[in-house]
């Protein structure tokens, strides 16, 4: 038997959540093929499996907090029982893997691999009228009867909440295993493991006339409970942290984004057959501002202790709308990248993240962050910082906005930009200094390339 454990999950790290079994009890597993993927508050893990063989059982159900090092599952032989099988009385692979458990019946046939000796077999007492159940020890041989249910699969059914007594064991001598416990959690609604110590409904007489439902009872019902998944709750935790221990204010500016549409219109289809990649606005945005953090180190920096760190590189974070929440992989030393080079980091970062694919190392650090509402629509927002960072630039719909310029009214593609910067740090006159110099730098897209 080979036990499968949480692996190391990286620095900072230290629980994660069992957040979906690939594998069922009894199904084959390939030698390093994924068994369960689990959730962490960074990315997501996929447990391989060292050998081949069958899944014999699952200790923890999804849901379930574990940390590196724990057990989840065990491995066991494809053709053979092993003698852990024998000595906790489990079944052999072979009824493991029957997709649904043969009904019992007064004659039971014997397993085609007996798990005990003939000497050793207890005497079971076969009732036509089932008033003594089928696997019970008598008296005289209590003793050498395995309990009906093994420690771990009185756990699992524990934690589907799934009551023993209700199921009829597939097993040898009529035990009850993973796969009934999971067949049977799988076919009963969750309402009806949640309500069993409530009284039942008064038995209906016989002739009398049955109820009917009206339309509004056989609606979906109308609350629907799910479980937060880790990411979700350390995003959660993060925001709030975020608000509780920092100075957090937001400043506003808009851009006028014609010199910036113009370039992509005349530029965009060459520089798709170069590069392979679109020209977005990303790209635009990330050198106006490293240009701003250059001119504004406080927004490039965080605080440690009773220190302030200024860095001198910047790493880049992208926030990227997942499905399992949002995420910020991040573009390193971005001042150093060209155009192109930007824009294919983003999409494959953009990309690793809507496939659930992000490493640890794509996640790790930042100095500071960009997230674009506008390609939800959003016409003006207040980001919330992503700690220990002390800046966020936010990005918003463009949208044709008459504006004055030289004494005359125009329409001009506008955009409403937001900078939410740690006031412990950074004041308002450089925040404000920060986004004029983004607002400069766009307008005149000219000026990047003086900014490297």
């Amino acid at each position: 038997m080979v036990e499968l454990r949480v692996p190391e999950l990286g620095e900072s790290i230290v629980e994660a959540t069992i957040g979906n079994w690939l594998k069922k009890v009894g199904e084959s597993v390939a030698a390093g093929e994924a068994v369960v993927e689990l959730e962490t508050d960074k990315v997501n893990v996929e447990v391989m499996a060292e050998t081949g063989g069958i899944l014999q059982s699952i200790l923890h159900a999804e849901g379930a907090t574990v940390t590196p090092g724990d057990v989840i599952g065990e491995i066991g032989g494809a053709n053979t029982a092993t003698a852990e099988q024998q000595r906790r009385g489990e079944e052999t692979p072979q009824e493991v893997a029957k997709e649904s458990p043969a009904p019992r019946s007064n004659a039971m046939s014997a397993p085609a691999a007996p798990l005990t000796t003939e000497a050793d077999q207890p005497r079971v007492t076969r009732s036509g009228d089932t008033s003594t159940e089928v696997g019970t020890p008598t008296t005289e041989n209590a003793t050498n009867l395995p309990p009906r249910a093994t420690p771990a699969v009185r756990r699992m059914a524990s934690e589907h909440g799934v009551s023993l007594d209700a199921l009829s064991g597939s097993g040898g001598q009529g035990r009850i295993t993973p796969a009934d416990v999971v067949s049977s959690h799988e076919a009963s609604p969750p309402h009806l493991t949640q309500r069993q110590s409530e009284p039942s409904a008064p038995a209906v007489t016989s002739g009398a006339p049955l109820a009917v439902a009206s339309s509004d009872e056989t609606t979906a019902p109308r609350e629907e409970h799910i479980r937060l998944s880790r990411r979700r709750l350390t995003i959660a935790k993060r925001l709030v942290e975020a608000q509780h221990t920092a100075a957090m204010l937001t400043t506003f500016n808009e851009i006028d984004m014609s010199a910036v549409m113009d370039v992509r219109k005349r530029r965009k289809d060459s520089f798709r057959d170069r590069h392979g990649v679109g020209l977005g606005f990303m790209s635009f945005f990330t050198k106006a501002v490293v240009g701003a953090l250059k001119t504004i180190p406080q927004l490039n920096a965080e605080i440690r202790g009773e220190e302030m760190i200024v860095k001198h590189y910047y790493d880049i974070g992208i926030a990227v709308a997942a499905e399992g929440g949002l995420v910020v992989p991040v573009v390193r030393d971005a001042e150093r990248m060209s155009f192109a080079q930007i824009e294919q980091q983003i999409a494959a970062l953009a990309r690793r993240a809507r496939d659930n694919q992000l490493s640890l190392e794509d996640l790790r650090g930042g100095t500071f962050t960009i997230t674009n509402g506008g390609t939800f629509g959003s016409l003006l927002s207040t980001p919330i910082l992503n700690p220990p960072q002390v800046g966020i630039l936010g990005m918003h719909k463009i949208e044709e906005r008459p504006v004055g310029i030289n004494g005359s009214i125009v329409l001009r593609p506008m955009m409403y930009v937001a900078l939410s910067y740690d006031h412990r740090i950074v004041d308002g006159a450089e925040a404000v200094r920060f986004l004029v110099r983004v607002k400069e730098l766009l307008e005149d897209p000219e000026q990047l390339l003086l900014e490297g």
